[in-house]
């Protein structure tokens, strides 16, 4: 299957939301093998940050198993589309989210009223690690970047952060894939999640830890 039969399955599946989300998991997957597979990477981290449902790390692992020795290039454009669109939704929230939050809320996942209003109270508490956790976890990267420009959180600290949990997140991967090639990819797409939830909490209680000591 092509790219451009997203459509066609979709519509096989009558719009359930499993297979729709099904149908562009698989859709995503089928780029790592087309000429336009960098252009695709960007795009997909790009709308990633502010509406599309599918992580552009599948991506980045399809591409990585084909071409091991490239991956930590194929990481470094996920980082730039991530982060650029990590922008884009940052302006998003702060230029439109009056008019387009009902859109948001209908049809983008992981968009509710409940979790836009915690995510924009976490931001009172600490914006730097609340982007920092959404950017490397699998918490929705999405809900971060719009709320923060509709919390008008300080632009300077919400890039920062994102470059940094983002560039984590995607070097790992290309990491591991460079290091130990296909062998890894199953552990990655299992595993993946667990993993950096258990290395978020160890990295953010070691800044804790140092806080107390100093």
């Amino acid at each position: 299957m092509q790219p451009n039969n997203l459509l066609k399955s979709s519509s096989r599946s009558q719009y359930h939301p499993a297979s729709i989300f099904r149908a562009l998991y698989e859709w995503v997957i089928q780029w790592a093998v087309t000429p336009h597979a960098k252009i695709a990477l960007l795009l997909i981290a790009f709308a990633e940050s502010s509406f599309f449902p599918i992580p552009p790390d599948v991506l980045l692992i399809a591409m990585g198993v084909g071409a091991p020795s490239r991956a930590l290039g194929f990481a470094g454009i996920c980082l730039v589309g991530s982060v650029v669109g990590g922008m884009a939704g940052y302006a998003i929230g702060m230029g439109l989210w009056l008019i387009v939050s009902d859109w948001f809320y209908a049809y983008v996942p992981g968009f509710t009223p409940e979790v836009f209003e915690k995510v924009s109270t976490l931001y009172g508490d600490n914006a730097f690690w609340a982007v920092f956790a959404a950017g490397f976890s699998p918490i929705p990267y999405k809900v971060f970047t719009i709320a923060a420009g509709a919390t008008h959180i300080d632009f300077a600290t919400f890039v920062m952060a994102s470059i940094l949990s983002r560039g984590l997140r995607f070097f790992l991967v290309g990491g591991a894939l460079r290091v130990f090639g296909p062998s890894v990819k199953h552990i990655l797409e299992k595993y993946f999640d667990l993993f950096s939830i258990l290395f978020l909490v160890l990295l953010i209680g070691g800044f804790v830890l140092v806080k107390m000591l100093l």
